[in-house]
């Protein structure tokens, strides 16, 4: 399978792991060999509930039984996602009322960027340096890092750079700002959380100059931190918010969130400004009504600090600089790049799945399922600190 895989199926990059997949359940994924994996990535923050969680798995097949796609996003009313905006909205601060439903997260950031343009009648977007939204056109076009974007220019005119947690360069957005768009915690820069109220102070300026905030919630949303959404942690709502990854428990999903006065213009002047055909599918739908109630009558999202904690008094080696994060979005920050490599593709023989992050070498991703034992954790951990001994 691994020829064909690299023969027919476009890749990525010129190593990919490669690891030929039979099967997956709870916190485990299982090799062709029988080999069983102990996942500390969850797809890269996306299976919130683990592999083949049984009640996300028959919410999808009762639906897939029932229908499937049947018309393009927005002309029917379709009960699992329209059941699913109604629960969504009931969860977050006003005026977050109105959800629009599309396909992945990147999709939901160009989304968000059309939304914040036509309502605002502006043009200037501000994001911060080392971010990561996405990688379609728009999506890339918020990254400042040249090396990922110069081969595709042109792309997005109008965007502009601050730092995140630099609270001098909030000058910058003024009245020209359209939006600025920002991750709750920066992902693929280390897992950095904002500091001394900065979001807060972010909101403040926003709102003298009239540019909207828009919050990817992409990685860290659907109780990876501790709360539902990250930005419940800094006193911060946005007046968009972008969600994704974990919001279906392993289905390709995405959405945007905003006021019934933002939402609302897209859908005149002109018509559909924003369109996808299979935005709101009711397979995913499903898998997403089923994965936000599981989170909401259990005690999943609570436990993810407790089991941070487990993390962090397991993990304590000399080799290990830092651990950022919250919850169970952590990042082991190594002595040296060439430290991290070592543990992730070490790691990997030992059956234990970890991976990188965009930006910062030396960093090491740990984003379990929230639905990982206290026992697993300790497993995990001990492997990594054997690797570490031995380098």
């Amino acid at each position: 399978m691994t020829k064909d895989f690299l023969k027919y199926q476009a890749q990525t990059s010129p190593y990919p792991l490669g690891m030929e997949i039979s099967h997956a359940s709870g916190s485990y994924i299982y090799d062709t060999a029988g080999n069983a994996h102990l996942d500390f990535v969850a797809g890269v923050s996306a299976c919130t509930l683990g592999h083949s969680n049984p009640n996300v798995v028959e919410a999808v097949q009762k639906q897939a039984a029932k229908y499937m796609h049947v018309m393009v996003y927005g002309e029917y009313a379709q009960s699992p996602a329209t059941d699913y905006v109604k629960l969504l909205a009931a969860q977050l601060p006003q005026p977050l009322e109105v959800t629009y439903l599309v396909n992945s997260g990147t999709e939901a950031i160009e989304g968000a960027l059309k939304l914040a343009r036509r309502y605002t009648g502006r043009s200037q977007i501000i994001s911060a340096r080392n971010a990561y939204h996405g990688n379609t056109m728009g999506s890339l076009s918020l990254m400042d890092f040249e090396e990922r974007k110069s081969v595709f220019r042109p792309l997005l005119p109008d965007v502009y750079h601050i730092t995140f947690n630099n609270e001098k360069e909030l000058n910058k957005i003024t009245t020209k700002t359209a939006c600025v768009i920002l991750e709750t915690i920066q992902g693929g820069a280390g897992f950095i959380e904002p500091q001394n109220r900065y979001l807060e102070k972010v909101r403040k300026r926003c709102d003298e100059t009239g540019a909207l905030l828009i919050l990817d919630e992409i990685q860290p949303g659907f109780g990876r931190t501790g709360k539902l959404f990250a930005f419940e942690h800094y006193n911060c709502v946005p007046d968009i918010l972008v969600i994704g990854k974990g919001m279906a428990s392993g289905m390709p999903v995405g959405a945007f969130v905003s006021s019934p006065k933002i939402m609302g213009t897209l859908s005149e002047r002109p018509k559909m400004g924003h369109i996808t055909t299979f935005g709101g599918h009711p397979v995913v739908a499903s898998a997403s009504l089923a994965t936000l109630n599981e989170l909401l009558q259990t005690t999943l999202i609570k436990d993810t600090l407790s089991k941070e904690q487990v993390f962090r008094k397991h993990l304590v080696h000399p080799r290990i600089k830092e651990i950022r994060g919250r919850g169970l979005m952590l990042a082991l920050i190594m002595d040296t790049a060439d430290t991290a490599n070592s543990v992730v593709l070490k790691a990997k023989e030992k059956n234990l799945i970890l991976f990188w992050l965009l930006f910062e070498n030396k960093a090491v991703r740990i984003t379990p399922p929230l639905t990982i034992s206290v026992e697993e954790i300790k497993e995990g951990c001990a492997i990594v600190l054997g690797i570490l001994d031995k380098l």
